[in-house]
């Protein structure tokens, strides 16, 4: 009776250890076989079909983001260096806590008063841009608290989004068209609001939006949440859909070193939101992104600069708007220029310096026109080729986390008229090239060298004889 007891106490613990250490075991081979999937890795070899047009190249890395980094004089300085980036949108939050714009007394009647943030505004359409607004945080007038807790009244949340819109978008107030407004920003952590709680304030907002009147175009949505939260998002949607509500974009924030996590959460989204039908279709912005929510000495080098556009590359056609966050450091401690801030520029006090950040989304506006099919992308080695009149451009990243990759990459340019052409090299650090390069058989090769997190642009023009 003893021995049969110590065998079936033998084979129960046997089985409870199988259960417990069966699953690690799986999970570490999968980690030892990624690490060495990465380890070797694929060598690019980059083939690019001129004569396959793949439509009009879109350009969502043209969207910037400034944080709260401070009240005044936020853009003025950054704006002759951030107009040649011709960004299509700038967005800013903290628009009713920084800049005074709801007065009055605690309870009673609102005054409004938007001459503060018309100066931020101002400085956006001086850079070419139109004005993306977080709708945040609670005027301090109203909320229940302090600036992320919910108002006393929500019908008074309701009015100030109403004014708002009528001020920027009105006929009679800004007159803008297409202004993007976006509900909150981070309600998951700013205000820690439960999803229920978030589609409260959802709701009066877009009822202050349908009685705006005389404005002209614009979009309203949400939610902004940190990252992509399967439940909380679901959720949102569901509730958006059964309430009828507007919803004219969905946006989300991401920070990861991994680049394609963005385009993971993006085919998460995708399948929640074709639930919906045509909602599939809506537009998707990322209104804030990067390698990392921190400070990181990362943001300062050219593994930011390379990390940007890995992650373009992933997301190019899959989202609209991607906002680089942020457009400069705040103020740096004494004695450092660089502290590891997000900001494609130092503040003012350390220089205004242009971090490799800035250099990559110079080099990104170089590509535009149609897309040209690009094949042969490896492990590291990434981009995408763009025509426009008789320029072809290529842009590759080798992005790696370690630093380590380097290749000669392998060049193929088909479906070339025959003749003289000129081929220039621009790298984001290091010596460029240009050549004389002779086509004969419509095909043009060549051997590109390509450090760990460089970034290349290959320009190819006919020469016209």
């Amino acid at each position: 009776m003893k021995k049969v007891l110590r065998q079936n106490f033998f084979s129960l613990f046997l089985l409870i250890f199988l259960l417990v250490t069966l699953p690690l075991l799986v999970i570490s081979i999968l980690q030892i076989q990624q690490y060495l999937s990465r380890a070797t890795g694929i060598p690019a070899n980059i083939i690019v079909e001129t004569k396959t047009n793949l439509g009009t190249l879109p350009q969502p890395w043209q969207a910037l983001a400034q944080g709260g980094e401070e009240k005044e004089q936020m853009l003025s300085p950054t704006v002759p260096l951030i107009k040649p980036l011709a960004p299509k949108y700038i967005r800013i939050d903290h628009i009713f806590d920084f800049y005074d714009v709801v007065g009055g007394e605690k309870n009673g009647r609102m005054t409004f008063n938007f001459s503060k943030l018309d100066q931020v505004v101002n400085d956006i359409l001086t850079t070419g841009a139109k004005p993306m607004f977080s709708l945040s945080y609670m005027p301090p007038v109203i909320s229940s608290g302090d600036v992320t807790d919910p108002p006393v009244n929500w019908l008074d949340w309701q009015e100030v989004v109403k004014r708002t819109i009528e001020h920027y978008s009105g006929r009679a107030g800004k007159n803008l068209t297409d202004v993007i407004y976006e509900v909150w920003n981070e309600p998951d952590l700013f205000g820690k609001w439960k999803i229920a709680d978030y589609r409260l304030l959802y709701l009066y907002a877009t009822r202050g939006a349908a009685q705006a009147s005389n404005v002209n175009s614009f979009k309203i949505g949400g939610p902004g949440t940190t990252a992509f939260y399967k439940n909380w998002l679901e959720k949102f949607i569901e509730y958006v859909y059964q309430n009828n509500l507007r919803l004219d974009f969905f946006s989300w924030h991401k920070y990861s070193l991994d680049p394609q996590e963005f385009l993971t959460d993006i085919n998460f989204i995708d399948t929640l939101l074709a639930r919906h039908g045509g909602s599939y279709l809506l537009p998707k912005f990322i209104s804030e992104w990067g390698s990392n929510p921190e400070n990181s000495p990362l943001h300062d080098t050219n593994f930011d600069a390379a990390h940007t556009l890995a992650v373009i590359r992933q997301v190019l056609d899959r989202v609209d708007l991607a906002f680089t966050f942020e457009i400069k450091d705040g103020p740096p401690p004494p004695g450092k220029d660089f502290w590891g801030r997000w900001g494609i520029l130092t503040h003012e006090k350390a220089g205004l310096i242009k971090k490799p950040k800035y250099f990559a989304l110079q080099l990104l506006n170089k590509m535009e026109g149609k897309r040209l099919k690009v094949t042969g992308e490896g492990t590291w080695v990434r981009g995408f080729a763009s025509q426009k009149k008789d320029k072809i451009n290529l842009i590759l990243v080798n992005f790696d986390q370690r630093g380590q990759n380097f290749e000669n990459v392998p060049l193929t340019v088909q479906g070339l008229d025959d003749g003289s052409y000129l081929f220039k090299e621009i790298f984001l650090f290091g010596p460029g090239a240009t050549s004389t390069e002779i086509v004969t058989n419509g095909s043009l090769k060549k051997e590109i060298p390509l450090s760990a997190n460089n970034i290349v642009v290959v320009e190819l023009v006919k020469i016209m004889e």
